[in-house]
């Protein structure tokens, strides 16, 4: 068939029109320029004859252009940790350095490189703060046990935070969110606690925190809060990281999870169901939330990663609209919305956040298993980071055929036995912290 001039003009003109533009990519390792390593002199320190590396990535803020170098705020989790054979029916996890206490870093992007630097310890009036679980029966309590590398109990600590999310406070500090509580953290830029905010107890509860709806105490353990944003009214909104466990009942079926919002200036609070990709996943449960952005009082970016049902790793970036989604707050109290499938949701008037994907991650070569920290530069830039869990991992050959016995030994079938578990540097790529400043085709505003 042969084209008319006016079709070949258009064909001349526009030839990319056909082809959807693809997302600009550049990548970066962070590095330490002062040297900062986690001090570890513990069994296994000949595996780290320079200490463990930093961790940074559990959450990120863009800050500031400086020039040509771009400015971000983040902050490390708990601290150097591997997991561990049960001990007796909970969980059990190796703190190499039980001592660390989470950091507030600067990153700064420029010149081909990514530099983190000016480490806070983050502390409050009693000193600093430190990684380790809160003790059994506080509302927020993992109820595992934490150990030593020689595999000795460690004293759980009612101060204790697992940060993982931050975003500005509009006053020169952040608010930090946490998985153990949930917690949602007020701090300066030194890094001091300034307001804290959990679940509230109810009669017959104890909490470290109040102010927050009780229901979010159902939080899966070490699945609390994933990411926090502030939104440009000033509220602040904490996205639950996996669907909520009420009763030990409820994990597996939810068709979706929590986004938390507060308002600090007045502490009213609502909440909303995300929409988990339900149907991607062996079991609701295995859907996870990297991190959230505002973009408006109505919109955030949200990151939902997690191995599907055949356990390949997704990572995907998605526009979320909060403006028609129902304040589940309500609704409790009859019967958590996370029993109800979606004719049930639909019967009780019950309405989802509406999502639309921008970015799969997985299609731009993204290698690490998650990304948990993720930021806006500018209305089509983002930028997004790992978290290298401090390079650690644990060995040993078939964890599950053994018990820890919190006093120094490993147990199989009861009876105690020589086998040790080790503790060896994570391999690349796992054990890098990569940072990607990504240029989207169009605006997300």
């Amino acid at each position: 068939m042969k084209l008319k001039p006016l079709a070949l003009l258009a064909l001349s003109l526009f030839p990319l029109l056909s082809q959807a533009a693809e997302p600009l990519v550049n990548r970066y390792v962070v590095t330490f320029p002062q040297g900062d390593r986690v001090a570890y002199t513990g069994t296994y320190a000949s595996q780290f004859p320079d200490g463990l590396p930093v961790g940074v990535g559990s959450g990120l803020q863009f800050l500031r252009k400086e020039g040509n170098d771009l400015i971000f705020a983040t902050v490390t989790d708990r601290g150097p940790n591997a997991d561990s054979p049960k001990a007796g029916k909970k969980d059990s996890k190796i703190f190499a350095s039980p001592k660390f206490t989470p950091l507030l870093m600067t990153l700064r992007v420029g010149d081909g490189k990514a530099l983190a630097t000016d480490a806070h310890p983050l502390h409050d009036d009693q000193g600093p703060v430190s990684g380790l679980p809160l003790p059994e029966g506080l509302i927020g309590a993992t109820n595992e046990v934490a150990l030593d590398d020689k595999l000795m109990q460690l004293a759980s600590d009612k101060r204790g935070l697992d940060t993982e999310g931050i975003t500005p406070d509009g006053k020169g500090g952040y608010w930090l969110c946490d998985e153990y509580g949930p917690f949602i953290v007020n701090i300066d830029a030194s890094g001091k606690i300034l307001k804290k905010y959990g679940p509230q107890a109810e009669q017959g509860e104890q909490g470290v925190a109040g102010g927050l709806p009780n229901i979010i105490k159902w939080r899966q353990a070490n699945r609390g809060f994933e990411g926090i944003t502030r939104m440009p009214d000033g509220r602040i909104i904490a996205a639950v990281q996996s669907t909520l466990d009420i009763d030990g009942k409820s994990k597996n079926s939810a068709l979706f999870t929590r986004l938390v919002s507060i308002d600090p200036a007045t502490g009213k609070t609502a909440m909303y169901g995300y929409p988990i990709d339900a149907d991607v996943y062996k079991k609701a449960k295995d859907a996870k939330i990297g991190d959230i952005v505002a973009l408006d009082d109505h919109r955030i970016l949200l990151l939902e990663q997690g191995g599907d049902k055949n356990k390949v790793m997704r990572n995907l970036v998605y526009v979320v609209d909060l403006s028609q989604a129902t304040d589940l707050s309500g609704f409790d109290k009859e019967q958590a919305p996370e029993f109800n499938d979606a004719q049930q949701l639909k019967s009780r008037g019950i309405r989802l956040a509406e999502k639309k994907e921008v970015l799969d991650l997985r299609k731009l070569g993204w290698q690490q298993e998650k990304a948990e920290g993720m930021t806006l530069i500018d209305s089509q830039t983002i930028a997004v980071i790992n978290d290298n869990d401090f390079g650690l991992q644990p060995v040993l050959d078939n964890p599950d055929d053994y018990e820890v016995d919190g006093k120094g030994h490993l147990t199989r079938d009861g009876k105690t036995v020589e086998t040790k578990i080790g503790l060896k540097p994570l391999e690349k790529p796992q054990s890098l912290n990569e940072l990607w400043v990504i240029k989207l085709p169009e605006s997300l505003k």
